[in-house]
């Protein structure tokens, strides 16, 4: 009950425009339980943006956003069938099926974001032997992310608040 009535609060304050929607979404993650301090358990943000290709975007054409109704791994028609296939083809006794083999928030994934910036990338380091990644694989561009995200059934991380305010990060 308690849960409810506070996102209920939340809900109807955003919906007054009382809460920006950057405000909104970092308030639900603390609702979630999601925090800065624990990097397993860290602030996810949707991707909205689906154009990263063109010059000028276009906010009339519905092309250059995110379908939110679908997680990143769905975005693309090809990768829904791709993971409805392998859903169907995953025989386990011992796991149940399941879509993705990834998750859409981890330690890795926020320290793949936040490796420019110190502690993390300190962190990064010793989550990789004391040395960074190798190169393809470090964060390098929004547009190669997305699209890794959206053609890729083990890469369907989101974003983390940082992306929406920190250029320092890019």
């Amino acid at each position: 009950p308690e849960f409810r009535r506070k996102l209920h609060d939340l809900q109807d304050a955003w919906h007054r425009r009382d809460l920006s929607n950057f405000d909104y979404l970092t308030k639900l993650n603390e609702l979630a339980g999601r925090t800065h301090n624990d990097l397993n358990q860290y602030p996810v943000f949707p991707w909205v943006i689906a154009d990263y290709s063109s010059s000028a975007l276009n906010l009339a054409d519905p092309k250059t956003f995110r379908d939110l109704s679908r997680p990143m791994g769905a975005q693309v028609e090809s990768q829904r069938q791709l993971v409805s296939q392998l859903y169907d083809e995953f025989v386990d006794d011992d796991i149940p099926q399941f879509h993705y083999g990834s998750h859409y928030s981890t330690m890795g994934f926020v320290l793949y974001y936040l490796v420019r910036i110190e502690p993390y990338t300190s962190y990064h380091m010793a989550l990789q032997s004391g040395r960074f990644d190798h190169a393809d694989r470090l964060f390098h561009s929004i547009g190669t992310t997305y699209h890794s995200c959206t053609h890729s059934s083990s890469d369907v991380k989101e974003l983390i608040p940082e992306l929406f305010y920190l250029p320092d990060m890019l």
